[in-house]
């Protein structure tokens, strides 16, 4: 019952940030985003007004690689196209295409590589603080 609920908060959540948000991009500096994100549609999240709510595709080629990072906020990942990637001293490993993650507020995340030959292409929904950077990368 709980997984119903949570896939029906998740599709309810994506329609609120694909129909209600508004066509306005959102630019932040080199240091504060990731450079394979194009981000789709951003708007206030109604309710408290200090947040708001981000949808983005992003595309990291093969040599790709995102670097360990953290949100202020939830962040929600749907993989379009699954890849293998590698973690620092790792043995490569697969995200399956139509894997859903979960990367919540201030935990660090991400730190690999796409290896192999396919892309790995993503589609997220950030409802983060307002006015803060999307991303804070990990010292």
């Amino acid at each position: 019952m709980k997984v119903k609920i949570a896939g029906r908060w998740l599709a309810g959540f994506v329609v609120f940030a694909s129909g209600v948000a508004t066509g306005l991009l959102a630019h932040n500096g080199p240091n504060t985003d990731s450079p394979q994100r194009v981000e789709q549609k951003r708007s206030d999240l109604s309710g408290p007004p200090h947040m708001e709510v981000i949808a983005s595709i992003a595309e990291y080629k093969v040599g790709d690689a995102l670097a360990l990072h953290s949100h202020h906020g939830v962040e929600m990942v749907y993989v379009i196209q699954g890849a293998q990637i590698q973690l620092p001293g790792k043995k490569p490993s697969p995200i399956a295409t139509g894997t859903t993650l979960v990367n919540l507020r201030d935990v660090e995340h991400g730190g690999w590589t796409v290896v192999g030959d396919t892309p790995l292409k993503v589609f997220t929904v950030h409802v983060v603080d307002k006015g803060k950077p999307l991303y804070e990368y990990a010292n």
